[in-house]
């Protein structure tokens, strides 16, 4: 059994409410689904996949280890033949828990804990095709990313040697002119 919880037990005390959950348990796995309160359907979760675990192994040692827990016989012969083969592609959440409205009496807030479908192995290679198609297409969107970013610094590369070039054409005459004063003032010194 799972590690206890802090704070009040549900029953009486320890060993009432680990009565009270095996029968809880019992009837998941004898009906299928079962309408208790919230805080019970919480309590039970975790023993119940606990269980349906130990039915997928299904060996003889597992076997007495629910036989521990389930008292009937039935109910354990079910759980192995029908129950643990069912959830052999799953690896967990083989209960789902719904809550309900409040309950009439007491005001308790109800809900209903049943055992999810399994499953099947079409479901299983369409999940897995889908992640696999979705790496690739993350691949893609990368790929595409990089592609992008590089025209973008090829652009601004080109822009800066238009601009470089602009400038040097601008100072080139400018250049030829000064060079020309210099040339025609050293002709002058030459000739005094």
């Amino acid at each position: 059994m799972p590690t206890p919880t802090k704070g009040p037990r549900l029953g009486g005390g320890p060993a009432h409410e680990r009565l009270m959950l095996a029968n809880l348990a019992t009837a998941l796995f004898e009906h299928g689904r079962i309408t208790t309160t919230q805080a019970k359907a919480k309590r039970m979760q975790p023993l119940a996949e606990r269980l349906i675990t130990f039915a997928k192994r299904g060996d003889l040692q597992a076997r007495r280890r629910v036989l521990t827990v389930v008292r009937d016989k039935d109910v354990v012969h079910e759980l192995f033949t029908e129950i643990g083969p069912r959830y052999a592609n799953r690896n967990g959440g083989y209960t789902r828990i719904t809550k309900l409205g409040p309950r009439k009496g007491d005001n308790a807030p109800m809900a209903q804990i049943e055992l999810v479908e399994p499953l099947s192995e079409q479901a299983v290679a369409e999940a897995e095709a889908a992640a696999k198609r979705a790496v690739k297409e993350r691949e893609a969107r990368e790929k595409a990313a990089e592609a992008a970013a590089a025209a973008k610094a090829a652009e601004a590369e080109e822009a800066t040697a238009e601009a470089t070039d602009a400038e040097a054409a601008e100072e080139a005459p400018e250049a030829e002119a000064a060079a020309e004063s210099t040339d025609s003032e050293a002709e002058k010194s030459d000739e005094k």
